[in-house]
């Protein structure tokens, strides 16, 4: 089975084998070193070692833009611990907090050799909708569990009971690090945000109000969806969906229906990128419902936004067009609203709900073979975000995402001069990033220009510079 996939991806024996050593490379693995005749050997039937067998998965999947899962590849799945392995996991307190702290832990002693994130498989389908059901289903609280121990159920601590100050400090630490995420990328600070994550699961293990404990759990989710969002960037799929839902676990452990909500929406956009838009439909509609009640404007807003993408990406326009609607209407509600809103909220923008529409319509055009009607309709829009964008110093890898979307939509133009100054004004950028998500995208979109244009001075031009100036890879750290 692997050979079959090996044939359809049209690579060589000798590029699978770049693209494996530099997975390996930016997991850490550095001890991998694979040749062509290693290649050869899979193909004829050998069966390599973790790793190589989840590296395979991931570099499958981005290939064809949909899950390809090890046992696809005729491999052998790894032993995976419950600790670690799947996305149904318990809805109580405690074992949230225990496997947050076992997880991040592993995260920080054993991605830099490569084992955690190539030990995960990527869930979807029902697999992936049935346990986030649960999110919904009504709960005893368990702050109080953890609060309240029994003395002989907790080691020897310090005192709990955190002050106002200190509760109030994590917070904007928090704060702080998706700050440097939007401007940075997720490459630069993703194992700071990790540790940190680490630090709150022992203070959640420490006696404390029930109050306290449900902030703490809040500030838990917001860090666990953050660094799933920075191991999403870095291109660490697995560990970036199961970040993602152990953040759900502690939002619901918090009482945060809207926090929720936000990370159903993250693990949408995963999907998405994943080639599962009917999964990251689901994913958005649970996060509807979940948060009907308490959602502001600019959430809601920002969820008819994802449910637009995935009408897109499953190719049904009529529906798309009246997500992106019910959108830009409820974003425009939310300038008349005066309550305070999350920092979680903040990054969706003017320039954001653009951006999102723009990909929409540039989405439908791909999917109605290159349909010039929808890249006219996403001109105007992308042209809005990339000049919003322009002007916001905090959002870099935004801006990056939106330029290499407005050259793709004037490669659906047939405009490759265009196309090329854009790229161009991304590279630039993507230089100073940490994200593979903007240089994936960014190769993808010069490859197609090459395909299609690859007579053009200006994208021969283009390509000689990508080569030289853009870094095969970004470390996570």
């Amino acid at each position: 089975m692997l050979s079959s996939w090996f044939v359809r991806s049209g690579w060589s024996k000798g590029e699978l084998a770049r693209q494996v050593n530099r997975r390996a490379r930016q997991l850490g693995a550095h001890h991998i070193s694979t040749d062509t005749s290693r290649v050869r050997r899979w193909l004829d039937g050998e069966n390599p070692r973790e790793p190589i067998p989840r590296i395979l998965s991931e570099l499958f999947s981005e290939r064809f833009g949909c899950v390809v899962a090890v046992e696809d590849l005729g491999l052998r799945a790894a032993h995976q611990s419950p600790s670690v392995a799947g996305v149904d996991l318990p809805w109580t307190g405690p074992q949230t907090v225990a496997l947050i702290s076992e997880f991040s832990r592993s995260d920080l002693m054993l991605a830099r050799r490569g084992f955690l994130g190539t030990s995960l498989a990527l869930a979807a389908g029902p697999a992936l909708i049935e346990p986030m059901q649960r999110w919904l289903v009504p709960g005893p609280s368990t702050a109080q569990v953890v609060a309240e121990p029994e003395p002989q159920q907790l080691p020897a601590r310090r005192p709990g009971r955190l002050s106002k100050p200190e509760l109030e400090l994590l917070e904007s630490t928090t704060v702080m690090f998706r700050q440097w995420d939007a401007q940075c990328g997720g490459g630069l600070r993703r194992k700071a945000v990790v540790g940190q994550l680490h630090e709150v699961t022992d203070l959640l293990q420490e006696p404390q109000p029930e109050a306290t404990s449900k902030r703490l759990f809040r500030v838990a989710g917001e860090l666990a969806e953050l660094a799933g969002w920075m191991s999403y960037d870095v291109g660490l799929q697995p560990t970036a969906q199961k970040y993602f839902v152990l953040a759900l676990h502690a939002a619901k452990e918090a009482g945060e229906k809207a926090l929720g909500s936000y990370i159903l929406s993250s693990m949408s956009r995963q999907m998405i990128h994943l080639g599962r838009p009917d999964d990251a439909l689901e994913l958005i509609h649970l996060a509807q419902y979940g948060s009907r009640d308490c959602a502001s404007p600019r959430t809601q807003a920002m969820l008819y936004a994802m449910e637009a993408r995935a009408y897109a990406g499953m190719g049904q326009p009529g529906r798309c067009k009246r997500a992106v609607r019910m959108a830009e209407d409820t974003f425009a509600d939310a300038e008349d609203w005066d309550e305070p809103e999350p920092d979680w909220i903040r990054f969706f923008s003017e320039a954001e709900l653009n951006g999102e529409n723009a990909h929409s319509f540039r989405d439908l055009a791909y999917v109605a073979g290159r349909s010039p009607t929808y890249a006219s309709l996403a001109e105007p829009v992308m042209e809005r975000a990339v000049e919003l964008f322009g002007k916001d110093a905090e959002h870099q890898r935004s801006y990056a995402l939106n330029l290499i979307g407005m050259a793709t939509v004037h490669l659906l133009q047939k405009e490759p001069e265009q196309s090329v100054v854009l790229a161009k004004g991304a590279l630039d950028i993507a230089k100073k990033v940490r994200s593979e998500r903007v240089n994936t995208r960014l190769r993808k979109t010069v490859d197609n220009a090459v395909r299609d244009f690859g007579d053009v001075p200006e994208v021969v031009q283009l390509t000689e510079l990508l080569a030289q100036e853009m870094p095969e890879t970004a470390e996570a750290v």
